[in-house]
């Protein structure tokens, strides 16, 4: 099987920065695109940023400039980190990644996190 694990999240001031960590583990081949999605109560799950396995990125237009996506594909592990949070960047964070697993039958397989609370004061 293959699990990914959050941590990081937290309650932070408007104005203050966290770091995201995403470890993926269990029987996997290759990691493809990986990446963030966040949810806030009352709201759809968005886009927060992408990330290839060779380094590209992509951000929603919400957080550039702001958050920075990055991974070690070393570890399977992907970070996000937000600096400048404001309190709507208030959300449940979900991690992302798209996992072949010969040996379970998944091939670009999408996997997700349980997520992990953001909270931002103002």
């Amino acid at each position: 099987q293959v699990q990914l694990v959050e941590s990081g999240g937290g309650l932070v001031q408007a104005g203050g920065s966290l770091r995201l960590s995403c470890a993926a583990s269990g029987s996997i081949f290759r990691i493809n695109a990986m990446g963030w999605y966040r949810q806030a109560p009352g709201k759809q799950r968005e886009l927060v940023a992408t990330i290839t396995s060779g380094g590209s990125t992509d951000y929603a237009d919400s957080v550039k400039g702001r958050f920075t996506i990055s991974r070690d594909n070393a570890k399977n592990t992907v970070y996000l980190q937000m600096s400048g949070l404001k309190p709507e960047d208030t959300a449940v964070y979900y991690c992302n990644a798209g996992v072949t697993a010969p040996l379970i039958g998944r091939y670009n397989y999408e996997y997700w996190g349980q997520g992990t609370q953001v909270t931002v004061s103002s």
